[in-house]
């Protein structure tokens, strides 16, 4: 079975209701990055970093996977299909597919900020001050953070670099390293790029371009494949 290798962004979980901080202005709920994701913000502004990611977790509850979603899982019936995903949600998950790799974290865990190794799964969606590893220390949202190393990159692109079919999908390509991965796309491996605007990435081969939201975007690529369901 060929490997399909998908790298999905934000765009994806757009269509479920998810917003990302590029479709308002580079502001997340009236917060700036720099106050809300970074290494920086969690030591001047524990509190409110921690708030910001329990409304994101609440957010996240009342939505639900789109035909997007649901489409990769199709594919699991002709491929073998491996996401790597940018976005913290965990619609993927519950959509149903089975390979699912996280570069950024994942929103329903939490952090030691002891030892980043110690990694729990959350039973709410609310992280306070005062919730404690079992080494003594303050959890932390389990999400990484601008300027923070991105810990599974090595495992992505051993992924990719696997790949028989490759695949982005919502995504604009401009956040590193995770838009780097296409550069490890083997010699003449089709690559198709899900997304409304047009990326200026075309310096690969067997390149092609589906200019559209994920879910329509979903229905041309199976027409590409010469599949249907």
């Amino acid at each position: 079975m060929k490997k399909l290798v998908v790298l999905s962004g934000a765009g994806i979980s757009a269509e479920s209701g998810i917003n990302t901080f590029r479709d308002s202005g580079g502001l997340w709920e009236n917060h700036r990055i720099e106050d809300v994701a970074t290494p920086e913000a969690w030591r001047r502004n524990q509190e409110l970093v921690l708030n910001f990611y329990n409304e994101r977790r609440k957010q996240a509850l009342s939505v639900k996977p789109n035909a997007a979603h649901y489409a990769l899982v199709e594919l699991e019936k002709y491929y073998d299909v491996r996401i790597i995903t940018q976005n913290v949600d965990n619609l993927h998950e519950i959509a149903g597919s089975k390979n699912v790799l996280h570069l950024h974290g994942e929103l329903f865990k939490s952090e030691s900020t002891k030892n980043p190794e110690l990694v729990y799964n959350m039973d709410s969606w609310e992280l306070k001050t005062g919730d404690l590893c079992e080494l003594g220390s303050q959890l932390r949202p389990h999400i990484v953070w601008f300027g923070e190393a991105v810990p599974k990159m090595d495992i992505a692109i051993d992924i990719t670099e696997q790949a028989d079919i490759f695949v982005v999908i919502g995504t604009s390509m401009a956040v590193y390293p995770a838009a780097g991965l296409v550069n490890y796309v083997g010699y003449n491996i089709p690559i198709y790029i899900i997304d409304p605007a047009k990326p200026d990435i075309s310096f690969k081969n067997n390149m092609t371009f589906i200019q559209e939201k994920a879910s329509v975007g979903m229905e041309k690529l199976k027409e590409e494949l010469g599949i249907s369901f």
